[in-house]
């Protein structure tokens, strides 16, 4: 897999109804044990970045499509943007306000979209753009991996500012921000991790295992800072200046996607080779196989009930129900 691209195989049938613009499932999510699962109505949209709302709603946005998928008591729902087929949209966050913001290479921007519809775009300025994770931070700014221009980005009141990377090998992937305003970003290429103080200081963190790729980062409450390795088959924490990695067990490349921190501090994680997700709490890796045998979980996210959902780029969304992931 390279840095952003991927293939998935579409196997979801779905029942659909276009109503004033939305798309909607009649039946509900097939449950499997301990599992949820919505299959996509539109059967070739793959599900790619995911992310929370305060209210609790289930966003996600949808590679080769026009559309976001929102999950809200239980419903499932396509909204129609009306602009053109988006291209590796694994860039979502949702800020306080409940404003989807999202990345969109095609239209060389970041857009985004309120509760009521209304949708607006802010211009990178670039003639393409290669666009990596894209996090909401504590004052509202919204941050986001650019490739193509070498930085981790900020947008706020309109305005963009890009932290460039001092790292010729750099390549920016994912992003986070922690409660105290600070941004940590994954740089595959230099497999380094970088912190962007609030007041602008840039520092690389080299990581130990060589050629590791670190892809999707988190921080957890206590502001330890924990990012998946995707060629290194490891998770990893940094706190206090120093890195703790924890090797997946049982296989040499999981291909970890997506990473996760749920209400009781366990860190949750995608493994795209092993059609699972896993646990990493107390030091203990515990992994969760998912209900089919072609899943392919790329993105994750905890709700604040302890529910662990991902984006599965097969064709659906899932949920492991909170009683099973803190067992």
């Amino acid at each position: 897999m390279s840095k952003y691209r991927f293939h998935a195989f579409v196997v979801a049938t779905a029942i659909v109804v276009i109503a004033a613009g939305y798309a909607y499932w009649r039946y509900g999510p097939t449950l499997n044990g301990e599992f949820a699962e919505y299959a996509m109505l539109v059967k070739t949209d793959i599900p790619t970045a995911l992310a929370i709302a305060p209210d609790d709603t289930v966003w996600f946005t949808m590679d080769s499509a026009n559309a976001f998928g929102r999950l809200r008591d239980g419903k499932l729902t396509r909204v129609v943007t009306g602009k053109r087929t988006n291209v590796e949209p694994i860039g979502l966050g949702v800020d306080g306000k409940g404003i989807v913001w999202y990345t969109d290479a095609l239209d060389q921007a970041i857009a985004s979209m309120s509760q009521d519809g209304k949708l607006a775009s802010f211009p990178l300025g670039t003639p393409i753009a290669r666009l990596g994770r894209l996090a909401v931070a504590p004052d509202g700014a919204i941050w986001f991996a650019e490739g193509t221009a070498y930085s981790i980005t900020r947008l706020k009141d309109a305005k963009l500012t890009r932290y460039v990377i001092k790292n010729v090998r750099g390549g920016p992937y994912g992003v986070t921000v922690d409660a105290n305003g600070n941004v940590w970003a994954t740089l595959q290429s230099g497999n380094q991790i970088l912190r962007i103080t609030p007041s602008g200081e840039m520092t690389e963190f080299e990581v130990p295992t060589r050629g590791s790729s670190p892809t999707d980062v988190a921080v957890d409450q206590k502001g330890n800072v924990w990012f998946t390795e995707f060629r290194g088959n490891k998770i990893a924490k940094f706190a206090d200046g120093n890195f703790t990695e924890f090797e997946i067990p049982g296989t040499q490349s999981a291909a970890l996607s997506g990473i996760a921190i749920a209400p009781d501090g366990s860190v949750w994680f995608g493994l795209l080779r092993q059609r699972a997700i896993g646990r990493l709490r107390d030091g203990q890796i515990k992994i969760f196989q998912l209900p089919r045998p072609d899943a392919r979980p790329y993105t994750l996210a905890a709700d604040k009930f302890g529910n662990v959902w991902y984006a599965d780029i097969s064709g659906y969304v899932g949920m492991l129900k909170a009683s099973a992931a803190k067992r």
